[in-house]
């Protein structure tokens, strides 16, 4: 099985009016992964999860998934679609039936699942992302948040290989930004590789396994994110700043305050770690 589930190979997409949002873009997505792509706003990032399900096609250049060029006749694209799996920023773009349980059962019953099948995996994905006893609510009655986890539902349905998310934490409180970022955790536990694009640095730097820079429909910068956010050049071409995290521990060493052996923290409570174990230094 190859090593990249997704791959674009010098892309380029021009919208109709002439914008040009992909330029010469080539990206190889690690399979199993926790990946962010990262960018201001117009960068790019949502066109490109366009074309990884088949919704935009390249001017020039190819993408893949796992290691084949996309096929994008009917039956293909269909196929496709179940393995790779979009939720946009806005739910209310997803959600059109009238309860949340007949939402989600639009993939199975349009692809003719038998109904012993159909009502397995609906139940599956509802308990999964929390939303099982808002099954016979009216999808237009629900909450943000809510809205938000039955749009994720009617993607998991399918089983895909690959979810990605456009903005998922956009417009939540913390306490429900925290409850999407474990589903995400826990979805890629169970072998979904995550793709997200999210303005909240703090929130990617904690979260990811893999970092990609987008600016102007190209990529400027990958890696890890303790590379990608120490990395001046690349967060100054993008306009974007250091999670605080890395910000307050580049300031305690800067003045000396921690020993510069010290292991970068990736989260609050490993800077809190340093500081209380022994590396602080106090005067």
């Amino acid at each position: 099985m190859p090593e990249y589930i997704l791959e674009t190979r010098d892309i380029d997409f021009t919208y109709m009016d002439g914008t040009k949002a992909i330029n010469k873009l080539t990206i190889k997505i690690p399979r199993g992964k926790k990946i962010a792509v990262i960018g201001n706003n117009g960068a790019g990032k949502t066109t490109l999860f366009l074309h990884f399900n088949g919704i935009n096609r390249p001017d020039v250049g190819q993408i893949c998934i796992n290691g084949e060029p996309i096929d994008y006749r009917n039956k293909a694209i269909k196929e496709l679609r179940k393995k790779i799996g979009i939720v946009f920023q806005e739910p209310d773009n997803q959600l059109f039936s009238a309860s949340v349980y007949q939402d989600v059962s639009f993939g199975p019953v349009n692809l003719g699942w038998s109904q012993d099948k159909a009502r397995k995996c609906i139940e599956q994905a509802l308990r999964q992302t929390g939303t099982w006893e808002l099954k016979d609510k009216p999808t237009h009655f629900l909450s943000y948040g809510q809205k938000k986890r039955v749009a994720i539902a009617g993607v998991l349905v399918m089983d895909p290989e690959v979810i990605i998310l456009d903005e998922p934490t956009a417009g939540l409180d913390p306490v429900h930004t925290r409850k999407m970022m474990d589903l995400l955790n826990d979805l890629n536990q169970e072998g979904t590789t995550v793709i997200l694009s999210s303005h909240n640095m703090d929130e990617v730097y904690a979260w990811a396994d893999y970092i990609f820079v987008m600016v102007n429909g190209q990529i400027i910068g990958e890696g890890l994110p303790v590379e990608v956010f120490r990395d001046k050049e690349v967060l100054m071409k993008a306009n974007l700043s250091k999670p605080w995290v890395i910000d307050i521990f580049d300031q305690l060493i800067s003045s000396g305050k921690v020993d510069n052996t010290a292991n970068i923290p990736t989260n609050r409570e490993e800077l809190l770690e340093i500081i209380e174990n022994g590396i602080y230094r106090h005067y």
